[in-house]
C-alpha cells in the first residue's frame, strides 16, 4: 500500500493555491458588494439591511424566525435592521396567518424597488462572470459553492435555493 504522503496533491490543493482562492473570493465578494455599499449608503444603510432585502424579496411573508435562521445574527442585530426598514418604509410585517404569534415580513413597493436596484448590479456582474467563464465553468463554480456551505446546512439551501 502506497504513503498518502508521497502522493504528489494535485495543483488545486496546494497551499498557495489554497490561499489564491482564498483571496480571489475576498476580491470578488469586496467588487461584487462595492455598487449595492454604495447605494445602501445612500440610507444609511449597511450589508444586513441588503442580507435582510435579499430574502425578504426573494421569500415574500418570510417569517422573523426563518430570517434568523438564514442570516444567523442575533435577535437584537435583526431587530435593528428591521427596524430601519420599517420606519423608512422598505419592509412591512404583518402577524402571521397560520401563527399569530408569527411576524411575516414583505417588501413595499419602495422596498421592492430599492431591492431591485440593487440585485440588478449583482445580477449583471454575475451574468458577466458566467458568460465569460462558459457552462462547464459555471457549474464547477456552484459545485464549489456548494461545498463551502456547512454539511448539515447544505441540502436545505440547495432545496431553498432551486424553489426561488
Amino acid at each position: 500500500m502506497s504513503d498518502l504522503k508521497s502522493v504528489p496533491n494535485p495543483l488545486f490543493l496546494r497551499e498557495d493555491e489554497l490561499r489564491q482562492g482564498i483571496e480571489l473570493l475576498f476580491y470578488a465578494y469586496r467588487d461584487f458588494t462595492r455598487g449595492p455599499d454604495e447605494i445602501l449608503e445612500q440610507y444609511g444603510f449597511g450589508r444586513a439591511h441588503h442580507r435582510a432585502l435579499h430574502f425578504i424579496g426573494g421569500h415574500p411573508g418570510i417569517t422573523v424566525a426563518e430570517l434568523l435562521s438564514i442570516l444567523r445574527i442575533t435577535k437584537q442585530s435583526l431587530a435593528r435592521v428591521l427596524s430601519a426598514l420599517i420606519a423608512q418604509d422598505f419592509v412591512r410585517q404583518q402577524q402571521g396567518t397560520r401563527d399569530r404569534r408569527q411576524r411575516q415580513l414583505f417588501l413595499t413597493e419602495k422596498g421592492r424597488g430599492l431591492e431591485k436596484r440593487i440585485a440588478s448590479l449583482q445580477q449583471a456582474k454575475v451574468a458577466q462572470a458566467y458568460r465569460d467563464a462558459g457552462a462547464e465553468a459555471v457549474a464547477g463554480y456552484r459545485k464549489v459553492l456548494s461545498g463551502l456551505i456547512d454539511d448539515d446546512d447544505r441540502a436545505q439551501v440547495l432545496r431553498a435555493i432551486q424553489r426561488g
